[in-house]
C-alpha cells in the first residue's frame, strides 16, 4: 500500500538519492555480460541521459520505490537496507530490479553493497528460503544470468526479508538487510512504468 502525504515525501526523497547510481551499474554489468561487440550499444543507450534527466516516481510502496526515466526508457524498483545508519560514506548501499525494454532487459538485479568486497570474496543473497550467489566485485554486485535474475525476482516476491553477505576488504563479515515490504507492488509498477517503452 502507498505511503501518504509527508511520510511519502520523507520516503520518495531518500529513495531518490540512489535512483541516481543505476545507469552506470546497468552498463558497467551488461558490458561484461555481452562483450566488446555490445558495448558500443550500452553507450549509445548512456548517451541518452544526462545529470538533468527527469525521473518519474511511479509509488512509493512500503519499504520500496518505483521509477522510470523516460529519456532512457528504463524503470526500476529501489530500496535501502533496513539497518543502513547514513554514515559518512562514498555511496548508499540500495537493491534495484531493473528494466530497459529497448535492450530487451527486464527484471535485472543490481546490488550496491554497504561495503567493498575483498578481492577473493563473494557477496551471497539469501531471500524466500532461497540462496544465491552473485557476481560483480568492489561494492556492486549482480546475479549471475538471467535465469538467476528471475528465481531472486520470484522470491522477492514472496516477501519477508531479503539479507545479502560478504567479507569486506578488511577481512570482515558484513550482512545488508532488506524489508521486502512492498517489493513486488513496486516490481510490478516499475514493469508497466516500461510496458510501452521501446
Amino acid at each position: 500500500m502507498p505511503l501518504a502525504g509527508g511520510a511519502r515525501g520523507l520516503a520518495r526523497g531518500r529513495i531518490m538519492r540512489f535512483a541516481g547510481a543505476m545507469r552506470g551499474r546497468w552498463i558497467k554489468r551488461e558490458a561484461g555480460r555481452r562483450g566488446a561487440a555490445g558495448m558500443a550499444a550500452l553507450l549509445g543507450l548512456a548517451a541518452l541521459a544526462g545529470p538533468a534527466m527527469a525521473r518519474d516516481a511511479l509509488g512509493v510502496f512500503g519499504r520500496w520505490g518505483a521509477f522510470r526515466d523516460a529519456a532512457q526508457a528504463r524503470c526500476f524498483a529501489i530500496a535501502e537496507p533496513t539497518d543502513w545508519q547514513h554514515p559518512k560514506r562514498r555511496w548508499a548501499p540500495f537493491a534495484a530490479i531493473g528494466f530497459w525494454p529497448r535492450a530487451s532487459v527486464r527484471g535485472q538485479v543490481n546490488i550496491r553493497l554497504s561495503h567493498e568486497l575483498g578481492e577473493d570474496a563473494a557477496a551471497t543473497l539469501r531471500a524466500g528460503g532461497q540462496r544465491f550467489a552473485l557476481g560483480g566485485a568492489g561494492a556492486d554486485v549482480w546475479a549471475r544470468d538471467k535465469r538467476d535474475d528471475a528465481a531472486i525476482v520470484a522470491a522477492l516476491r514472496a516477501g519477508g526479508t531479503m539479507t545479502v553477505q560478504g567479507r569486506s576488504k578488511a577481512g570482515q563479515s558484513f550482512a545488508d538487510h532488506y524489508d521486502l515490504r512492498g517489493a513486488a507492488t513496486a516490481i510490478d509498477a516499475a514493469a508497466l512504468g516500461c510496458a510501452r517503452l521501446r
